[in-house]
């Protein structure tokens, strides 16, 4: 029988263009690929994803699989826990067959009582603030980028997006008659906050570059016209966010850049006078305020890069008045801090672990505050944060926790006797046992000697023994921390036999500011050869073969999907980047593009700096194809993402396809292009799983990987669930 015919992949026009800077003259054939609204352009992408659909269509049962497996492992009608703010319960709910969750309240019968209400039951005396499914209408994508209620419970201020561009229309609401109050204001930027009385909202505009750089205040119900700029930020490094503090007495302007920040606060009983700066920016100091009933807490790198703890005069306008609370001792990183009435709960990083801490108000200290107790848990590798706690004055938290092999769980944290109660635990259906499956950490050994963690999850029946598929992620950017989280879809890969591992590597952090530092600017390059490191590692180690290792990052984890498989295409089976930042050098040379003038402190200004450029023309992925064998490849994009423009993947897929020496047979290079979506992918919880599924089907068809393994049996969990103790 004849072999069947394969499609034709695309092969975009090369057209001329040229880039020339420090008196290098760089050609690029593929530049054209960047209007959006060029119909040659939307035409190119139709027919990527039309290759894509017709090259993987053999896969569609392998999708349709994990699909249904997710699809019935989560229960699809829960709700979450009721959190209780003023006389309100507030929580969230889905229903079975809808893409969003429902967002509501009920009213607070017993202080001491939390309702307890049954997934599949509307709680009595419910008010539905915001349906998303009734929002999104017959958008395509539909995101949330605003939700606040105001002080008196009275009115919802909501901004909404439906194309992905994350720019968002403002409306207000009276949720007490259901009216709509206001609903003129549109384009404007993430985060809308209420006044004291509910009568004013401030929200952001941003600018050409996507940054939010005014202030605006409005009063509800009046002409747009006549809203007041309140603050506007000349800095393009800068940008601001609006929040409140939890007592919503303080309206908090924050202002940061990637290295420097800067604090302003306003009484929100007073919408029309000025903010006050906590403490005016020095170049290199980042800060938080938190506000604490009459006093400020202060989380600080002053002289520390990994940063101490403060308290400071609630009027204070200077560092000056900063008092020491709480020095950072070593393998700590302080993140920021929440205030109660009885405590602050402090967040850091500890061990390359997220971490809380509680220090109690104690009145007949100097500082107001009692040493700092930790909060612990048992589990090798696991998060942990502050759940909902919007009243100032509770007795008990909601703190959350998770690992690779915890689902996501909601505790209740008694502040007086230390006693947790779990409120809710993500439920997992169907034939899972969870027991099936183990975590470790592992440690890689990077060129400059510098050790690198990686976090593996596997099914306990496995062994070192050099033949399983694996699936290294990584990210390495913006000191972001790839924690250990829990994943329902993250089930289909494992139960298939792939060994999940999660590469640490520096530009992130999770070791402290050092790690961070030693992966951005002219050290870059670390972040991918750390990379190179973990995935030896693995294979070192036995947990992974050689020729079945696959490699996953999305955003600047694109980026180093792309610049690794340029330093080391032996390494890996397939790759996928997901709306992946591989034309890195162009970008960062045109200020006018999105994000570009506040990434300089990341990445470098190329435009300025002769070493700049030349260190990233050397590892950015598009620029440094070469005609060898690759990995097979698959790109994801979006044509509406403001943050990776979909012309990157589009650039880098078309200059894969013409250079490298791959039997498109067995390592294809793929483009897939959601047409209505935006950085996040594609909206609504069953969207996203088919997103997720076609996206694994295409990965584990390459590692030869599309069979689920039989059920572990007793023996073999027991033997394989030791894990050891790395906290010490």
């Amino acid at each position: 029988m004849a072999e069947p015919t394969l499609p034709t992949p695309p092969l975009a026009a090369t057209r001329e263009h040229v880039r020339e800077h420090h008196g290098d003259r760089v050609l690029d054939p593929y530049e054209w690929l960047r209007d959006g609204d060029d119909p040659e352009v939307l035409a190119h992408l139709e027919a990527e994803n039309a290759y894509a659909e017709a090259r993987t269509a053999h896969l569609k049962p392998l999708r349709e699989s994990i699909f249904g497996e997710i699809k019935s492992r989560v229960l699809e009608t829960d709700l979450s826990v009721p959190v209780r703010s003023g006389p309100w319960w507030y929580y969230s709910r889905t229903v079975e067959g809808q893409q969003y969750p429902i967002q509501a309240r009920v009213p607070v019968l017993d202080p001491a009582l939390r309702p307890v209400v049954e997934p599949d039951e509307v709680p009595a005396g419910e008010q539905v603030l915001v349906d998303g499914n009734v929002e999104a209408g017959d958008s395509e994508f539909f995101a949330i980028g605003a939700l606040s209620v105001s002080a008196d419970h009275d009115r919802l201020a909501l901004a909404t997006d439906t194309t992905g561009d994350e720019r968002f229309d403002l409306v207000v609401r009276d949720l007490t008659t259901g009216e709509t109050l206001d609903e003129s204001i549109t384009g404007i930027g993430y985060g809308v906050e209420f006044s004291r009385d509910g009568r004013t909202v401030f929200y952001t505009r941003v600018d050409d570059a996507w940054r939010p750089h005014q202030l605006w205040r409005h009063v509800v119900g009046t002409d747009p016209a006549q809203d007041v700029l309140v603050h506007e930020e000349a800095d393009e490094r800068f940008w601001m966010g609006i929040g409140t503090s939890r007592d919503e007495r303080w309206l908090i302007l924050a202002l940061g850049s990637k290295t420097t920040s800067e604090v302003w606060l306003l009484d929100a009983s007073t919408p029309e006078a000025d903010f006050r700066v906590v403490a005016p920016r020095r170049d290199g100091v980042e800060y938080d305020v938190e506000p604490a009933a009459d006093h400020l807490l202060v989380v600080h790198n002053t002289d520390n890069p990994d940063s101490d703890l403060a308290v400071a005069p609630l009027d204070a306008t200077s560092a000056d008045q900063w008092r020491p609370l709480l020095e950072g001792r070593e393998g700590e990183r302080f993140l920021g801090v929440d205030a109660f009435d009885g405590v602050a709960v402090l967040a850091l990083r500890r061990n390359g672990f997220p971490a809380l801490s509680l220090l109690t108000v104690d009145p007949t200290s100097e500082s107001g505050y009692a040493a700092p107790s930790p909060v612990e848990f048992d589990e090798p590798i696991y998060s942990v944060g502050l759940g909902d706690n919007p009243e100032p004055g509770q007795t008990a938290l909601q703190v959350v926790y998770e690992s690779f092999v915890t689902p996501r769980t909601v505790l209740e944290l008694d502040l007086a006797s230390g006693e947790r109660t779990v409120l809710k635990q993500q439920p997992v259906l169907g034939d899972v046992d969870l027991r099936d499956y183990v975590q470790r950490r592992e440690w890689a050994t990077a060129e400059d000697g510098t050790r690198v963690p990686i976090s593996v999850v596997h099914r306990t029946d496995l062994r070192p023994d050099g033949t399983h598929p694996g699936l290294l992620t990584a990210y390495g950017a913006y000191e972001h921390s790839s924690d250990p989280y829990f994943s329902v879809a993250r089930l289909s890969l494992l139960d298939r036999g792939v060994v999940h591992a999660t590469a640490h590597v520096r530009g992130g952090g999770e070791m402290g500011r050092h790690w961070y530092d030693q992966g951005k600017l002219l050290a870059k390059p670390h972040t991918f050869s750390d990379t190179v490191a973990c995935a030896d590692r693995l294979v070192e180690l036995g947990w992974v073969a050689p020729d079945r290792l696959g490699l996953e990052g999305g955003s600047a984890g694109g980026l180093l999907v792309g610049a690794v498989v340029n330093l080391a295409p032996d390494r890996f089976r397939v790759a996928h980047g997901a709306v992946p930042f591989v034309d890195a050098l162009t970008t960062i040379l045109r200020p006018d593009l999105p994000l570009t003038v506040g990434e300089w402190e990341e990445w470098g200004n190329p435009l300025e700096d002769p070493e700049v450029y030349a260190v990233m023309k050397a590892y950015t992925p598009y620029e440094n194809v070469a005609a060898r064998g690759y990995p097979a490849i698959l790109a994801t994009t979006s044509l509406n993402d403001t943050r990776v423009y979909f012309t990157e993947a589009a650039k880098w897929v078309a200059r894969l396809r013409a250079t490298v020496t791959n039997d498109p047979a067995t390592r294809p290079v793929l483009l897939r292009t959601e047409m209505a979506a935006g950085h996040g992918g594609r909206s609504g919880r069953y969207a996203a799983w088919e997103q997720v599924a076609w996206e694994w089907a295409f990965v584990l068809d390459q590692l030869g990987a599309t069979s689920r393994l039989p059920r572990v049996h007793e023996d073999q969990r027991a033997g394989g669930a030791a894990q050891e103790p790395v906290r010490d």
